[in-house]
C-alpha cells in the first residue's frame, strides 16, 4: 500500500525533469519571478529556497559551488551570493510565494506566478544590510563575552 507517500514528482523523463528544474530555478533567481503550471512551482519552490539558504548558511567558497552545481547560468549565482544573501538575512525562510492566476486556454492547465517576496528598494537594502551587520557584532560581542567568562 502506498498511504500518505507523496513527493514532489515531475511525470517526465529523469532527465527531461531534472534540466525543467535546473532551469526553472535559474529563472527564479534571474528574473524574481516566472509564470510556470502549478505542479513544477511546487516541484521547483523547495530548491529554490534551499539555494538561497545555502548563500546565506555557508562559507562562500562552499556555497559558490553548490550552487553552480544547480543553476545552468553564472549570473544566477552570482545575483544569489550578492543580491539575495543580503536581502534575505534577517528572513529565516519562506523566501517565495506561489500567486495563482487562473488556468491556460489551451489545455486548461492552472498558471501560477513563482516569485521572490521582499523584492525591495535600493535604500530598503541598505537598511537591511547595516541591521545584518549589528546583529553580527552584538553576535560577536556575546561570544568574546560568553568566552572570557569560561
Amino acid at each position: 500500500m502506498r498511504h500518505r507517500h507523496s513527493r514532489l514528482r515531475l511525470r517526465q523523463k529523469p532527465a527531461h525533469s531534472r534540466s525543467l528544474q535546473r532551469n526553472l530555478v535559474t529563472s527564479v533567481l534571474l528574473y524574481e519571478t516566472v509564470r510556470t503550471t502549478k505542479k513544477r512551482a511546487e516541484v521547483v519552490q523547495p530548491m529554490v529556497e534551499h539555494i538561497i539558504t545555502i548563500a546565506k548558511k555557508k562559507q562562500p567558497h562552499v556555497a559558490i559551488r553548490a550552487i553552480n552545481a544547480i543553476v545552468t547560468h553564472k549570473n544566477a549565482c552570482r545575483k544569489a551570493m550578492e543580491v539575495l544573501k543580503p536581502r534575505y538575512a534577517l528572513r529565516t525562510s519562506g523566501f517565495t510565494r506561489i500567486v495563482a492566476l487562473g488556468s491556460r486556454i489551451g489545455d486548461g492547465a492552472k498558471l501560477v506566478n513563482l516569485q521572490l517576496v521582499d523584492a525591495q528598494t535600493p535604500e530598503a537594502l541598505a537598511e537591511v544590510k547595516e541591521k545584518a551587520k549589528e546583529a553580527k557584532k552584538t553576535k560577536a560581542k556575546e561570544r568574546s563575552v560568553s568566552k572570557k567568562k569560561s
